[in-house]
């Protein structure tokens, strides 16, 4: 049995997150744990929005609108044209009715006094995820673009409004210095078998989940193999403007460059491994000499959205779905030696989403090399 946790946010989180969870349930393993970004999380309307969280729930759900990437299949916008008449909101951040259901929900919830950990698990029982979903932190955090012009604006508004096309010198999250991890996070990554760093935004995605107090101390001791996913191809972002946001903290949109960002995990960085597309397999080499263990693989996600046909998943109940077409997705080996601790076998991935296959043997002994690993990294060593 292989536990799983994944860190992710926004589309490709999604996607990446999909995959996992085919790949776990068919193995017949525990549901992977998916830490979500509410790092872009916002007040609008007297309503509050996780556009992370909910890319994730719908997409897992087989409800998210596969189009236009965000938001619910079929959704209209009657009442945000009303809004709009009224002159409330932001005129260019449309609220589909069926997504507004969403917010108003989650919001009279939070007025309750439940935590955001809580709103997500009574979503889930209205769509069984097949995945654990924990926010990164039950803390309201905001993120705040700083411009080279000296405005600072929510990143909602500099992505959605200006589409990241005005030029930032930092990204700033509010909040964050008061934060801890949500409940179960910790927990979570030190029981796991291994991490994953889902192919999301490094800076505005990743990056927020990671600047969590004692977020980065949890990646660092756990026994668990940290493995990132590459999100640039041919020094080129595959969705979205990581680019832009990289290039604010002084970060090359190249492979090798993102995982050195992350660091090896040897040298107080988070990473024994990083995935890279074939189209970088001239990068590995730099990657390996910085300590991160390189293996490339075709990353490209092609071909219709899984969850335009929801995959087999365990419910909440012990139930099981009717099992969708299996795509041709990622696998990610692990192998165990009786002697060592689980390291990187090798990659493949093709088609929409990727997905997590994991193969193992018995765990070692308490006393192998994977425990006094475990032992060193809580040491700080």
């Amino acid at each position: 049995m292989t536990r799983v946790v994944v860190l992710a946010g926004g589309v490709g989180g999604s996607k990446f997150t999909l995959g996992v969870r085919e790949a776990v349930a068919r193995r017949g393993d525990p549901e992977a744990t998916v830490v979500v970004n509410t790092g872009d999380d916002l007040w609008l309307s007297g309503v509050r929005l996780q556009p992370d969280v909910d890319s994730i729930v719908y997409a897992l759900a087989g409800v998210n609108d596969t189009q236009r990437g965000w938001g619910r299949a079929g959704d209209t916008e009657r009442v945000n044209a009303e809004l709009q008449a009224w002159g409330a909101g932001w005129p260019w951040f449309t609220l589909g009715d069926l997504d507004l259901g969403t917010h108003l929900a989650r919001t009279g919830w939070l007025r309750d006094g439940l935590t955001p950990t809580q709103v997500i698990a009574r979503m889930s029982e209205r769509w069984p995820l097949g995945v654990r979903l924990l926010p990164m932190t039950d803390t309201e955090v905001d993120t705040i673009v700083v411009l080279a012009d000296g405005r600072r604006m929510h990143f909602q508004e500099w992505w959605t409004r200006h589409r990241a096309t005005l030029p930032p010198i930092a990204f700033e999250n509010p909040g964050i210095e008061v934060a801890e991890p949500a409940p179960g996070v910790v927990d979570a990554i030190a029981g796991a078998d291994v991490v994953l760093i889902a192919p999301s935004n490094p800076v505005v995605s990743i990056g927020p989940i990671l600047a969590v107090p004692g977020m980065r101390e949890a990646l660092r001791a756990t026994p668990a193999r940290v493995i990132g996913v590459s999100g640039v191809i041919g020094g080129r972002v595959v969705r979205g403007m990581a680019d832009v946001c990289l290039a604010a903290i002084g970060v090359e949109t190249r492979a090798d460059a993102v995982a050195a960002h992350y660091g090896p995990r040897r040298d107080g960085g988070l990473l024994d491994a990083w995935l890279l597309a074939e189209e970088d397999a001239a990068l590995a080499p730099a990657v390996d000499a910085r300590g991160i263990r390189a293996r490339v693989a075709p990353l490209w996600m092609t071909g219709a959205a899984a969850s335009a046909a929801p995959p087999q998943v365990r419910g909440h109940r012990g139930r099981r779905r009717a099992p969708g077409p299996l795509p041709p997705v990622a696998r990610t080996v692990l192998r165990t030696d009786a002697a060592s601790s689980p390291r990187l076998a090798g990659v493949a991935v093709s088609g929409d989403p990727p997905i997590l296959r994991t193969v193992r043997r018995p765990r070692p002994k308490a006393g192998g090399r994977r425990a006094e690993r475990g032992r060193r990294a809580e040491g700080g060593s």
